[in-house]
């Protein structure tokens, strides 16, 4: 059993142990979901056992406070009597500290699961156990933690189709391994492409700033996973789509002309794709031939 909450070390050794309990056979997944996690917290139960780990009275009435912070609606503070702030620096701690419950539950049980923060998922050997498994797990969360489960959302499942803190899973020959799920991969491709947009005017450096700082970030968070293939494929769409910034940055056909050529391309070439104006599309295919010789401008066009 594995429970986490925390930087990216702790959610890579989720992963880890996650593959590790799925290449020792329990492929039968329980995926708990808890509706509206931080929002259903109790607060007076959760106290009850920050109390028994601190016992300290000021540090208590502190976290009171914060818990009672409230919301502001329409201009108007509302104190909040059950959750915890979400987004709070405070509120992983406490949400850790209500689960804590759930892992001695499950552990008791001797079952095996991962949870890091409020995402946990068991894994079992058949699905006749993971069933029995889902619901008797749901009544201790409801009943014992005061949590509301999402009974449309938490399901049993297979490996291939578990979507687990954005990663997803394949068996090779070797056993089951990890890879940024399909979801992760479209939402970081709608990220790509919102700042590579040809309508946004801010200028090409700025943009590549925040190109690498996002897909640093993706690649760190994947780090586990065999990611060839698909940063291959991003990597050949956002050249094309930076050439085609660039194209239009060269708005006239002499600017054009000349970053054709200081780039190396032949000047018959140049002469010729300089005078292409607005068609973007054109301009920014992998590979454009000319001619009957074939002879074509590639990817090296752009990539100073």
């Amino acid at each position: 059993m594995l429970q986490l909450s925390g930087n990216r070390a702790y959610f890579q050794k989720a992963i880890i142990k996650l593959l590790e309990y799925l290449n020792d056979g329990y492929e039968w997944i329980v995926d708990i979901d808890l509706e509206k996690f931080f929002d259903t917290v109790p607060q007076d139960r959760l106290m009850s056992l920050v109390h028994n780990i601190i016992q300290d009275g000021d540090t208590e009435s502190l976290i009171r406070r914060y818990l009672h912070s409230g919301v502001v609606i329409n201009g108007q503070r509302h104190k909040t009597l059950v959750g915890t702030p979400q987004g709070g620096n405070l509120s992983p701690l406490l949400s850790n500290i209500t689960l804590n419950e759930l892992d001695k539950e499950l552990e008791n049980r001797g079952l095996r699961f991962v949870r890091y923060a409020d995402d946990c998922v068991i894994t079992v050997g058949s699905e006749v156990s993971a069933k029995r498994i889902m619901y008797s797990v749901s009544r201790f969360i409801e009943k014992r933690l005061g949590l509301k489960v999402n009974m449309t959302k938490t399901k049993i499942t297979r490996p291939s189709q578990l979507k687990y803190l954005g990663f997803g899973f394949w068996k090779s020959a070797e056993g089951w391994k990890s890879r940024p799920h399909q979801e992760s991969i479209q939402s970081f491709k709608r990220k790509l492409r919102k700042l590579t947009t040809r309508k946004w005017s801010t200028d090409l450096g700025s943009r590549i700033e925040k190109l690498n700082w996002l897909i640093r970030g993706w690649i760190n968070y994947f780090a586990l996973t065999n990611m060839k293939s698909v940063m291959g494929e991003i990597d050949k769409r956002l050249r094309t789509r930076i050439r085609v910034i660039i194209w239009k940055q060269w708005k006239k056909k002499s600017r054009r002309l000349w970053g054709l050529l200081k780039l190396g391309t032949p000047k018959w070439i140049a002469d010729k794709v300089s005078g292409w104006g607005d068609h973007y599309q054109l301009v920014a295919q992998k590979s454009i031939q000319l001619y009957q010789n074939q002879s074509s401008l590639n990817v090296d066009w752009f990539h100073a």
